[in-house]
């Protein structure tokens, strides 16, 4: 329990800017789709494919259009899974993200220029990889690994 003064861990600081992101859970065949990052934050580590929200988009749009920039696929955009927020490079930025079950409707796997490589994962693959802070243990919460 945080002391006076404190601020929970994933809950932002008053005054704040927080950003909405968005996040696309693949999975297919018991597999789930990652890519790996090649910007800040976390640059170099991996993670689902997902970004910010653009003015007047919704999260369906921008969680298809994410997954198409980075892996080249397009995706069917189903349920909310979870919200993590994550502070941001950024001082006084909040990255609150929110994760979506998707399937795969097409395209040709390839990592677009805001990841380093995309590829399909089994469970025991992704426990490999370096990932990007909580990202096993949302997915694992969330109840949205395959398999």
């Amino acid at each position: 329990m945080p002391t006076s003064g404190e601020v929970p861990e994933g809950v932002p600081r008053e005054g704040s800017a927080v950003v909405d992101c968005v996040g696309a859970v693949v999975v297919d065949d018991g597999r789930l789709l990652v890519v790996r990052r090649a910007h800040a934050p976390s640059a170099g580590l991996w993670s689902v494919p997902g970004g910010k929200v653009e003015p007047g988009e919704t999260d369906a749009q921008a969680v298809v259009r994410e997954a198409a920039e980075e892996t080249g696929l397009r995706v069917h955009v189903g349920r909310l899974l979870g919200q993590v927020d994550i502070e941001a490079a950024v001082p006084g930025v909040v990255l609150r993200v929110r994760d979506y079950a998707c399937i795969p409707a097409g395209g040709s796997l390839t990592a677009g220029s805001d990841a380093l490589e995309a590829r399909w994962v089994t469970p025991g693959e992704l426990r490999g990889l370096e990932l990007v802070p909580g990202l096993l243990d949302a997915l694992t919460t969330w109840g949205a690994l395959p398999g």
